[in-house]
């Protein structure tokens, strides 16, 4: 369902894919972006001093993969391509190097990406309302709620 003008509408998942890929591109947002925005992105991710080891450590020599990979998950947030048919969750709740901290940085590094690459701030504002919410749905995930214990597989049991 959309609201528009005040009005209720029930869309098909072709109409709404149509509206959304109007959006994207109205914005700038194309494929050739999203492959711009993954590969500098990542060149800042291999270089950062505490995400870099992270990264490197999981995808060592298969950074092409990644990357196409990436590239796939992007324009199927930002463009409803459909083309990314990973599970992210069960992928980054095996990581257990990673902690709560590391999706500020991430998101940081993301953000200053975007300045970078995007044509306007409703590009930047696009994708990082989209980023915060895989953030925020990937911490929970792998943390749980503040207060409340999570067991992680292979991780020690948490002390009161």
């Amino acid at each position: 369902m959309a609201v528009k003008n005040g009005q209720t509408r029930v869309r098909t998942a072709d109409e709404r894919r149509s509206e959304i890929q109007a959006t994207a591109q109205e914005m700038g947002i194309d494929d050739a972006f999203i492959d711009t925005l993954v590969d500098a992105f990542y060149s800042k991710i291999r270089d950062h001093s505490v995400l870099g080891p992270i990264f490197n450590e999981k995808i060592g020599e298969k950074w092409d993969v990644h990357l196409a990979r990436m590239k796939d998950f992007w324009a199927s947030v930002a463009l409803n391509a459909g083309r990314y048919s990973g599970r992210p969750v069960p992928k980054h709740a095996a990581l257990t190097n990673v902690e709560p901290h590391h999706f500020q940085i991430w998101l940081g590094l993301f953000y200053e990406t975007l300045k970078e690459t995007a044509s306007s701030p409703q590009t930047v504002s696009y994708f990082m309302v989209r980023a915060e919410r895989i953030a925020d749905s990937l911490k929970l995930a792998m943390f749980g709620l503040p207060g409340l214990p999570l067991e992680r597989p292979g991780a020690p049991p948490q002390q009161d």
